[in-house]
């Protein structure tokens, strides 16, 4: 299932905790690792110069730069190097987004780690975060699961325990449950099927009776057992929930009471074609506050591909 792990690296303390998972993960899973870093756009056209990702500064595009950005690489990543050296530093001009996903498409990777990338977007007086646009896109466009790593996981250091799946119904969802129940399966993980009642977004204005909301609980409990249940068929190490308010933060306080390691969801909420879809903004506050990883799956494509070759 991580056959080949593809790090995404701005080779910055951005990236320092997905480099720890990443790590991790090859280590555990006897991986083939793949450390990527984009070292920037070319400045002119087909210009010999590059702007440098980091510094933004502008650099002479030939052999000696290359050289120099991976041995800083190994610097960088030299404590987790030594300890799993077989892991492969590669570095291209580019797009970073595009870069990525063509080395994940080139190498048939099963699975992109990277940070969360997070920015400061601001209107008026007002700032909010927001996640980096090379993760939405990269998320949006992978045939592969990403994991999207934006703090330090203090309980997924070698395993991943207890997931979270976190569904909204949608297509793209039963694409996120088929990784986390391929993933719980393999590894033994006890997986939460978990569901926000997002009340006010969908009935705004309205004042629904108890009896009501009882029924669109009972609703989605049937839609569980229906679409997901049905097809655990003898793995019964799996406990489902309906919560009701926002989302994401119905999603976040789940995850604290059940001490999740991972969770996993679609990378986007709404029916919509996933090539025209950002990240949606649930999966983004998700992102930017979870304590643990975060894995989006935007496609079936791949995870299919792993259960025929099974």
């Amino acid at each position: 299932m991580f056959g080949k792990v593809l790090f995404a690296t701005t080779a910055t303390p951005a990236c320092d905790n997905a480099a720890h998972v990443a790590f991790n993960i090859a280590e555990k899973y006897h991986s083939e690792l793949l450390i990527f870093h984009v070292l920037g756009l070319p400045s002119r056209g087909f210009s010999p110069f590059v702007r440098d990702a980091r510094t933004g500064e502008e650099e002479y595009y030939d052999q000696d730069y290359i050289q120099w950005v991976e041995e800083e690489l190994k610097n960088t990543y030299a404590e987790q190097l030594a300890r799993y050296p077989n892991a492969r530093i590669m570095t291209m001009a580019g797009t970073p987004h595009t870069e990525i996903l063509r080395l994940a498409r080139k190498e048939d990777v099963d699975f992109i780690v990277m940070g969360a990338h997070s920015r400061q977007e601001r209107t008026g007086a007002l700032g909010y975060r927001q996640a980096g646009s090379n993760m939405q896109r990269v998320a949006r466009s992978a045939r592969c699961p990403v994991l999207i790593v934006n703090r330090p996981c203090t309980t997924c250091l070698w395993y991943f325990s207890n997931i979270i799946f976190g569904t909204d119904f949608s297509r793209a969802s039963y694409s996120a449950f088929l990784f986390a129940s391929k993933l719980a399966r393999e590894i033994g993980s006890r997986l939460y099927i978990f569901h926000a009642l997002d009340l006010s977004a969908m009935h705004a204005g309205k004042i629904f009776s108890q009896e009501e909301i009882e029924d669109q609980i009972k609703a989605a409990k049937e839609k569980i057992h229906r679409i997901y249940l049905s097809q655990m068929q003898d793995y019964d190490n799996v406990e489902m929930e309906i919560w009701e308010g926002v989302p994401y933060m119905e999603i976040l306080k789940y995850c604290r009471e059940k001490n999740g390691d991972l969770i996993v969801m679609a990378h986007h909420t709404r029916e919509i074609d996933p090539e025209e879809a950002l990240l949606g903004s649930t999966v983004e506050q998700v992102v930017l506050r979870a304590s643990c990883p975060v894995a989006s799956v935007n496609r079936p494509d791949k995870i299919q591909e792993q259960r025929k070759t099974r």
